[in-house]
C-alpha cells in the first residue's frame, strides 16, 4: 500500500479517533498524541489493513485500546476524562445552564464502567450502528443494546437524583 492508498483510507476517520481518544484522556494534546500514535501503528501495518473488513472500526478499538492503557499506566495516574463546552444557546443564561447539564452529563459518564461508557459515546455521540460497536468491542449486537440501555439508565438516574436534591 502506497502513501497516497494509506491515506485515503485512514484519513476520513482521523476526527472520529481524535473525539474518542478526547473523550478517554486528559486533554487535546494527550488526544493528539493517542491519534499520532494510532497512525504510526496503522502505518507499520499498513499492508494488514487491507485484511480488515473496515479499517475504520479496526482503528477506532486500536484507539480505545490505546487509551485505556495509557489510563492504567502508572505515568497517566492523574489523567480523567474531561469534556468540550457545547455553545448552542444564544443568551448567557441558557448557555451557562446547557454547559452546566452537559457537565453535569459528562461527570456522571465518568462513574460509568469502561465498557458502558464506550457503548454511550460510540453510541450516542458518534451515532455508530448496534452491528459496528459490536465488532469493536468484541460482543454482539444485543450485549451492546443491553450495556447502552443499562448506561442510559445510571445516567438518567443520577440526572435525576441530581435534579430532585432536596426536594422532599
Amino acid at each position: 500500500m502506497k502513501q497516497k492508498e494509506f491515506l485515503q483510507t485512514t484519513m476520513p476517520f482521523k476526527d472520529r479517533l481524535y473525539r474518542i481518544a478526547k473523550r478517554f484522556l486528559v486533554s487535546s494534546d494527550e488526544a493528539e498524541d493517542a491519534v499520532q500514535e494510532i497512525y504510526l501503528k496503522l502505518w507499520r501495518g499498513k499492508e494488514k489493513l487491507k485484511n480488515y473488513k473496515s479499517p475504520e472500526a479496526f482503528a477506532i478499538t486500536m484507539t480505545k485500546n490505546y487509551c485505556l492503557d495509557r489510563l492504567k499506566s502508572k505515568q497517566a495516574s492523574n489523567l480523567k476524562i474531561v469534556h468540550n463546552n457545547y455553545e448552542n444557546h444564544q443568551n448567557l443564561e441558557n448557555q451557562i445552564e446547557a454547559n452546566d447539564g452537559v457537565a453535569l452529563v459528562f461527570k456522571i459518564m465518568d462513574t460509568l464502567p469502561n465498557q458502558e461508557k464506550m457503548v454511550l459515546h460510540l453510541r450516542d455521540v458518534e451515532q455508530l450502528e448496534f452491528d459496528e460497536i459490536a465488532k469493536m468491542i468484541d460482543s454482539n449486537p444485543t450485549a451492546v443494546r443491553v450495556a447502552l440501555s443499562r448506561a442510559r439508565k445510571k445516567v438518567r438516574d443520577q440526572l435525576i437524583k441530581q435534579h430532585n436534591y432536596g426536594i422532599q
